[in-house]
């Protein structure tokens, strides 16, 4: 019997695959649990219908993102911290930090998880900073520390 998997069912089939399995274990088995249903005209032109959807959402999230990436190139995000000899900074500036000013000074807001930021920054000066916005798109935001008079 052909069956649409509506779940990921371990050593038979992902969610939204078509397989063929065997009869009693399609009606016994994952038709009552739910796990997937029977592969007709209509639950085929379904699913087509709904794998349609998910891609034109999954379009629209990278357009946003592309977007995004063009708006945040553009911004400088301006920090004043005190610093000792050299130029360091008496503790740094997180991503934390970073996504708090971007949405306070310029009202973008992004998750301080996607900054990628692997320590603080604790130097003065300009530091770019990669901003992972999507799978396919990572932006580089310029952040600049002067120093605290």
């Amino acid at each position: 019997m052909k069956v649409i998997f509506l779940k990921d069912v371990k050593g038979k089939g992902k969610k939204g695959e078509v397989k063929n399995v065997a009869d009693g274990y399609a009606r016994n088995f994952l038709l009552k649990q739910g796990l997937a249903v029977e592969a007709n005209k209509g639950n085929v032109s379904t699913l087509d219908a709904q794998k349609k959807k998910e891609e034109k959402l999954a379009q629209e999230e990278l357009q946003e993102a592309e977007a995004l990436k063009l708006q945040l190139e553009k911004i400088t995000v301006e920090f004043s911290a005190k610093s000792g000899e050299g130029g360091r900074l008496f503790g740094s500036v997180t991503s934390k930090q970073i996504a708090e000013e971007l949405k306070k000074a310029h009202g973008i807001k992004i998750d301080k998880r996607k900054i990628e930021l692997a320590d603080g920054i604790r130097t003065l000066g300009y530091t770019k900073v990669p901003v992972k916005l999507h799978s396919e798109v990572t932006a580089t935001l310029n952040v600049h520390v002067t120093e605290e008079n």
